[in-house]
């Protein structure tokens, strides 16, 4: 694919041709790499999906808003995208990225297309990378079911945990507090392999045990 039919598809052309390159550079092609924008895309991502989210749900709570931004900002999510747009065909990659398919692997599309986003900023500003972010996510917040995504954190993310051949979460009880009849638990979800330990409180040992998995789900797809 050229680029120029990439960024067709992308739905922005770029001023500064040079972002473009950067932001389509593995770090195995060498410097200047996308590493960087990454970072930039990262968050300029982050809040393009928190805004879309904050006006598309008005009743929902902040804690909801942010499990439901975490599914949107997800390696999975981003990879997907990224698939659709092609970007694996217009990455630049060292050769031992190049023979072991780096092109098609999910961290580095994910990663590519956030920098595309961070690169898309600075060629213009972040109103013009939110504009393609939206784009580009349409699908996803058209189908998205708050239902759904907000059911079970606890299952969703043990499946992220899994789908990674991580271990389980261990949730530990920290505190109880309170009659037995207005208890309160604290608990703590450490998840090993990730070295990610989050808390949560709630009034049943299973509420708390689901927002420590929130957290975790949370930090771990940011």
């Amino acid at each position: 694919m050229s680029r120029e039919a990439f960024c067709n598809t992308l739905g922005y052309r770029f001023q500064n041709a040079r972002l473009l390159d950067e932001a389509l550079t593995h770090r195995s092609f060498g410097l200047p790499n996308y590493e960087r924008l990454e970072f930039l895309g990262d968050s300029v991502l982050s809040a393009a999906i928190s805004r879309a989210l904050y006006d598309r749900f008005p009743l929902l709570t902040e804690g909801q808003l942010s499990r439901l931004r975490a599914t949107l900002v997800r390696q999975e999510t981003l990879h997907r995208i990224a698939l659709l747009l092609g970007v694996g065909a217009v990455l630049r990659l060292g050769e031992g990225e190049l023979k072991s398919g780096g092109h098609t692997r999910p961290s580095i599309l994910a990663d590519a297309l956030e920098a595309l986003f961070g690169a898309i900023a600075l060629d213009a500003d972040y109103d013009a990378a939110a504009s393609v972010i939206i784009a580009l996510y349409h699908t996803e917040l058209e189908s998205l079911d708050p239902a759904r995504v907000l059911k079970d954190p606890k299952t969703d993310l043990q499946e992220w945990l899994q789908a990674r051949r991580a271990q389980l979460p261990v949730y530990t009880v920290l505190t109880i507090a309170g009659q037995s009849h207005a208890q309160h638990f604290e608990v703590e979800c450490d998840v090993r392999d990730f070295k990610l330990t989050t808390r949560g409180q709630g009034p049943s040992r299973r509420a708390a045990e689901q927002a420590a998995a929130a957290l975790a789900l949370e930090k771990l797809a940011s």
